[in-house]
Formats: structure tokens, C-alpha cells, sequence
């Protein structure tokens, strides 16, 4: 008999009160299958089945309170390490009196149950766009519907930032504990089990969806889980199971997101072949990866499976990986790669994808006019993603695309070319940014509520979660250049900086760019440790207009990697204090 007990809550809660029981005594359980419900100060947690059994006996019962460490049900079974997110599906058998008859007594209850609802806003699309709009308009009174047909957290935590980020730890947990030894430390026998690390991530994941969740139940969001198209430009449609649901709302938010981008490469259909969706969940890493494209997603799973000890290869068309930073971010990025064993292809292009063997394929490609062949187990295709709005019915509403038809077509206020029309995040082409969409969902609201308010693209940062990490954020050199404006630049490596060198991370610098007319940071850029935290920073002086002295007047905490913007202030401003150049 297995006892399973409370390990964790969301946050730090240490006690939470039962306000859902989905199973009873004698109920045959699976990994996955979702159990109890449990309230707690940091929101609604699931409590989902790691075994495969029946339930013998329930320790708890609906609202009785419970603290970490209570048992909560007894199982007659095993313990399964494998963790399903997949749902059981329903199953409804239909009885006929005899045979030929067609006679189908639950004919009744299949029947769909219709329903129309009114609503001030109603949002299609769950992700950090939708469901922060939907927050934002809720806070302020008004009634909200929201259509998501996945999962809530969008792209961005179900599929990227977030889960990404989460095998980045563990990418550098690994490889601190096989490097431990410089620090006096000594770690055997060092190995991945991905199976856990992909639990891990599943958990992370699991814990924001649930909060998110929680959140919109508290502010009194109806969450319609279920694929919703536009009728006209008042009215959505969506069915959620046997339910049709017919929305009329006085405003409407399109915030579907994008998709992943494939190249028209043969081959590309290979079983070999994966996305980053796929690359999320190896069970087992793979010994060689080809991933073709070097830019933000390419870049960022390059270091994460080279860390936990994969063979990885990078082929990109363009000259440089990341070619849109500066030159001097480009070279140590490069540097970084190297010393990671990344092998990279630069001004190079993919032709043909061939099937090597039962566990191999050959990736074809084409530099300086010359054919070469990589060899691989996994080939990973990460060349970006495109917005996501086929089959949500923006013709019904004779809603507008942009110039090139690649995305929805909206003005500063967000709105699409039907006033009471909004459309936010991916969808619109702007900027593929999880923060970005979240703006432009609180920049929707306020313009449905009367407040005259546009979205300033001009202040974005962005973070990229390479190893040393990369921050940028306002105008580039390359920009400033093209843009004929005069720019002085200060840079400080963080091979000078106390805190840096306590943690062993001396690669990269902070750069700082001003105007040379009137002395106002106008850009940054970070690469080292910490950089997409140190960003904001940076954002905030751009954001205020500050001068290079507004930010030397400013104290900075000691010893902190934030000295080295500190320091980057002062090379502009006369020379650093603790780096001569």
C-alpha cells in the first residue's frame, strides 16, 4: 500500500483548503489523471495522480483544511516516474433495445446544449496578451468572457519562455556540478535523468497555469474552454464539449498567438525531424542535434542540450548567429558557443534532409558554394514562428490583414480597422515578445474604457537566454549608425566585477550608448551573468530620458553584477573606476 502524501503547494503555502475531490474510493487511477483541488494563498493547486492503481481508502474530504506532510489518499499500486499531461477522454457508449432498431436511450443527453451569453469584452485567446487583458478589464468592472481552446499561459508558457527557462536550470545545475571542482567541490558520478527534468519542467508549467487560472476565477472571468471563431464583428462562437456557446460582445480582443514556422525543406517531413514544441519533451536525449537556425530559439536550445551533453550543430543562412545584435555581442556569443562545443555553420543553407539509418538522417547543406553533410539523431527546426489566425473567422467581421496578409493589421491604440475590434500579441506581426503582447492587452483595455492610450514600441527589452545571457533594449550601434545619429559608447566587462568573478562567470560586458547631442542613455546591451534581470535598468533610464550621470549619482549596492552598469555609466562619463581600457 502506498501512501500519498502532500509534498508541495503553489509558492511557499505550506497549508491549503480542499475544495475539490474528482475521484472516489475504488476508482482506478493513471499518471496524469487530475485528483483533488486545493486552495491556498498563492492560488488553486492541482493535485495530479504519479501512480497507476485503484484507490483504497480517501484521507480528506471536500473543505477540510491540510498542511504539507497529510496524507491524502492510500493506493494499492505503483509509482509511476513518467508524468502524463494527457487527459482521459470521455467515452460515451449508446445501449439500443435491439438490434436494427437504432433506438438510443441517452439520445437525449447527447443532444447539444445551446446558450447565449452577453458580455462587455470577450477575448479569444489565453496567452500573456489574452488572459492579462482579461485580468486588467475585470480589476476595472467590466464583465469578461474568455475563449481559450488549449491551454491557458499561451505559447509563451506552455511551449517557450517559460518551459525553455526551466531546462536552462537544469542545463545549469548539470554542468556547475561537472565543473564544481574549481570552487573546492567535488560532485561523482554526475548524470541527466531527462525523464525528471522534463517532470520538473511539467511541474513549473503546471504551477503558472493553475495560478493563472485561479486568478481569473477571482476576478470573476468565465473561461470558455473551447475553439472560438468570429461570426460577425459582434458575435463569437465556440463549443465547449456538448455546450454552443454564443457570445455577444460589446468589444472583442483577438489574441490567438502564433504558430511554429517550417521550411519548404525536403525532408522536412522526417520522423528525425522536431519542433521546439517536441523539443520540450525528450524523454532521452539524443547523442548528435542539427538545429537549423541560429537565432533566439535555435541559439537558446544550442546551449541548453550542449550543457546536458548533446553533440549540437547550428546551421544558419545568414552570416552570423543572433545577426541582428551588435558585432562585439555577435563575437562573444560566438566565443561562448565555441567553448561549448557548438559547432556552428554560418551563411550556410539547408537542402535536403535524408534518412540515414533507424536512428539517424543527414542534414544537406550548402556553404560558399560547396556541399557538406551532418550527421545527426534529432534534427531540430527552429527558424521562428508566424501569427496563428486561419479558422477564427476574421473574414466574418471583414476584418483587414497587413500589407504582406502574415498578420492582423492594427493601429498604435491596437484597435483593427473595426473600431470595437482589438487584436494583441503575435497575431499582429509587431513583436514576438510575451511582455510585448501583455502591454498591448493593457493598451486594448484602456482605449475600450475611454483612455486615450498607444503602444511605444521604442522601449522594449529583449532577453535571451543563451549562456552568458543577452539583454538588449533601445537603440543598437548597428542602428544608431544606419539612423546617422552620434552616440558615444561606455563598456565595462564583467571580468572586473567583484560579484561575477565570486561566481566564476567572467565572459561578456555591459555596453551603454547616448546620445552625443544630449547626453541621454538611448540603448544598452548586456551579455554575462544576469543580463536579462540588469536589462531593466537600463529600460527605466531610456524610458525617463537619464543621463549616463543620472545613473553615476545613483548608489549601486556592493558587491552586485549591477556595479558593472555602474561602471559602464562612468566610462562614459571620463573612464570606469575599476577597469582601464
Amino acid at each position: 500500500m502506498i501512501s500519498m502524501i502532500l509534498d508541495k503547494l503553489n509558492g511557499h503555502a505550506k497549508e491549503g483548503k480542499v475544495c475539490k475531490i474528482h475521484v472516489n474510493e475504488g476508482d482506478s487511477i493513471n499518471p496524469g489523471d487530475l485528483m483533488f483541488d486545493i486552495e491556498c494563498s498563492k492560488g488553486n493547486f492541482q493535485v495530479k495522480s504519479i501512480y497507476k492503481g485503484t484507490i483504497k481508502t480517501l484521507k480528506i474530504t471536500d473543505g477540510i483544511k491540510v498542511k504539507i506532510g497529510d496524507t491524502l489518499a492510500e493506493i494499492e499500486g505503483e509509482l509511476v516516474n513518467e508524468k502524463s499531461e494527457s487527459k482521459k477522454e470521455e467515452k460515451l457508449n449508446t445501449v439500443s433495445s435491439n438490434k436494427g432498431t437504432g433506438f438510443n436511450y441517452f439520445g437525449g443527453l447527447l443532444k447539444p446544449q445551446k446558450e447565449t451569453v452577453q458580455c462587455d469584452i470577450a477575448i479569444l485567446g489565453g496567452g500573456p496578451g489574452g488572459y492579462v487583458a482579461a485580468i486588467e478589464a475585470a480589476k476595472r468592472g467590466k464583465k469578461v468572457l474568455l475563449i481559450e481552446k488549449e491551454n491557458l499561459g499561451g505559447t509563451c508558457l506552455n511551449f517557450g519562455c517559460i518551459p525553455t527557462k526551466t531546462l536552462v536550470r537544469s542545463a545549469e545545475v548539470y554542468d556547475n556540478l561537472k565543473n564544481a571542482e574549481k570552487f573546492g567541490l567535488y560532485a561523482d558520478n554526475v548524470s541527466v535523468d531527462m525523464k525528471k527534468v522534463i517532470y520538473h519542467k511539467d511541474e513549473v508549467v503546471s504551477n503558472l497555469r493553475n495560478g493563472i487560472e485561479y486568478i481569473l476565477n477571482k476576478h470573476g472571468v468565465r473561461i470558455v474552454k473551447a475553439e472560438g471563431k468570429l461570426l460577425d464583428e459582434n458575435t463569437l462562437f465556440a463549443k465547449e464539449g456538448r455546450n454552443e456557446i454564443t457570445i455577444k460582445a460589446e468589444n472583442i480582443i483577438l489574441a490567438t498567438g502564433s504558430k511554429t514556422s517550417m521550411l519548404p525543406i525536403k525532408g522536412a517531413d522526417s520522423k528525425h525531424v522536431i519542433t521546439s514544441t517536441e523539443a520540450l519533451s525528450l524523454s532521452e536525449l539524443p547523442e548528435s542535434l542539427v538545429i537549423i537556425g541560429g537565432g533566439i530559439i535555435g541559439m537558446e536550445f544550442a546551449f541548453i542540450y550542449a550543457k546536458l551533453g548533446v553533440k549540437v550543430s547550428v546551421v544558419e543562412y545568414f552570416n552570423n548567429i543572433l545577426f541582428n545584435l551588435d558585432e562585439d555581442i555577435i563575437e562573444e556569443i560566438s566565443s561562448a558557443a565555441y567553448d561549448s562545443n557548438i559547432k556552428l555553420y554560418t551563411g550556410s543553407k539547408v537542402q535536403e534532409i535524408l534518412n540515414e539509418e533507424a536512428d539517424k538522417c543527414i542534414v544537406v547543406f550548402e556553404k560558399d558554394g560547396e556541399k557538406k553533410y551532418l550527421s545527426a539523431n534529432k534534427v531540430l527546426m527552429a527558424v521562428g514562428r508566424c501569427a496563428n489566425f486561419e479558422g477564427i473567422g476574421i473574414e466574418n467581421a471583414k476584418i483587414e490583414l497587413t500589407d504582406n496578409k502574415k498578420a492582423i493589421k492594427v493601429n498604435n491604440k491596437m484597435q483593427t480597422n473595426i473600431d470595437h475590434i482589438y487584436a494583441i500579441g503575435d497575431v499582429t506581426g509587431k513583436m514576438q515578445l510575451a511582455h510585448v503582447a501583455s502591454h498591448q492587452g493593457i493598451v486594448a483595455v484602456k482605449n475600450i474604457l475611454g483612455e486615450e492610450t498607444i503602444m511605444d514600441y521604442s522601449v522594449v527589452p529583449g532577453a535571451i537566454f543563451t549562456h552568458p545571457e543577452i539583454a538588449t533594449v533601445g537603440i543598437s550601434e548597428k542602428e544608431a549608425l544606419n539612423k546617422g545619429i552620434e552616440i558615444e559608447v561606455g563598456k565595462f566587462p564583467f571580468a572586473a566585477n567583484g560579484k561575477a568573478l565570486t561566481y566564476g562567470e567572467t565572459e561578456g560586458f555591459v555596453k551603454l550608448i547616448k546620445d552625443k547631442n544630449s547626453s541621454k542613455i538611448i540603448g544598452g546591451a548586456i551579455i554575462g551573468p544576469h543580463a536579462t534581470d540588469l536589462i531593466a535598468e537600463v529600460a527605466l533610464a531610456i524610458k525617463n530620458n537619464l543621463t549616463a550621470c543620472d545613473i553615476i549619482e545613483t548608489i549601486h549596492a556592493h558587491p552586485t553584477t549591477a556595479e558593472a552598469l555602474h561602471e559602464s555609466a562612468l566610462a562614459l562619463e571620463g573612464g570606469s573606476i575599476h577597469f582601464v581600457s
